[in-house]
């Protein structure tokens, strides 16, 4: 006994077209020039946030601020990098033992790479006994105020560069060492 197949649906020719609905149609292409519409408007309204500069001091929240309100901005960013300065006082009681922290001045400053003290020493900032001083302590110098003797007194200080002051907004817990490449 032989089995008879299932019939087959019947075939179209095919070069038949296939029936449309204009109406439909019509509205995918209008519907998805309106989400690439919506979509590009996103990426403009996006940029224009991100980009918006911010210059009133309460809001130092991007590096290109910092790097325009160091003193000597141009001689900073080519010899050393561009910082944020805090001056405060901490006082320490041992009767009963506690700590009281100053409310901190906070002003841009520069801390200068070390194979470039020649900038401070050219300008009679630093003398030659205050450079290896703070050679021999591995330390470099940082400072606020004009370095190029346009008036204002710098401030100049030895600074040293604590690497075990971790960045905790890295990898959510304490972030890595920085690399000895980026030490100055």
């Amino acid at each position: 006994m032989r089995r008879k197949s299932p019939p087959r649906p019947p075939t179209r020719p095919i070069d038949s077209p296939q029936p449309k609905s204009s109406l439909l149609s019509g509205l995918n292409y209008i519907y998805a020039a309106i989400l690439g519409g919506i979509f590009i408007l996103g990426i403009g309204i996006g940029i224009a946030v991100s980009s918006t500069a911010n210059f009133s001091p309460e809001n130092v929240a991007s590096r290109d601020f910092i790097d325009r309100s160091a003193p000597n901005a141009e001689m900073c960013v080519q010899y050393g990098a561009s910082a944020v300065s805090m001056d405060l006082h901490a006082f320490l009681t041992l009767s009963p033992f506690s700590v009281y922290v100053s409310q901190p001045l906070m002003q841009p400053g520069c801390v200068l790479r070390s194979s470039n003290w020649a900038v401070l020493q050219r300008n009679n900032l630093v003398s030659q006994e205050e450079v290896n001083d703070c050679r021999r302590r591995m330390n470099t110098f940082g400072f606020t105020g004009s370095v190029e003797g346009n008036g204002a007194d710098p401030k100049i200080y030895c600074v040293y560069q604590n690497d075990s002051a971790q960045n905790l907004f890295l990898n959510g817990s304490g972030g890595n060492a920085v690399p000895e490449s980026d030490r100055f």
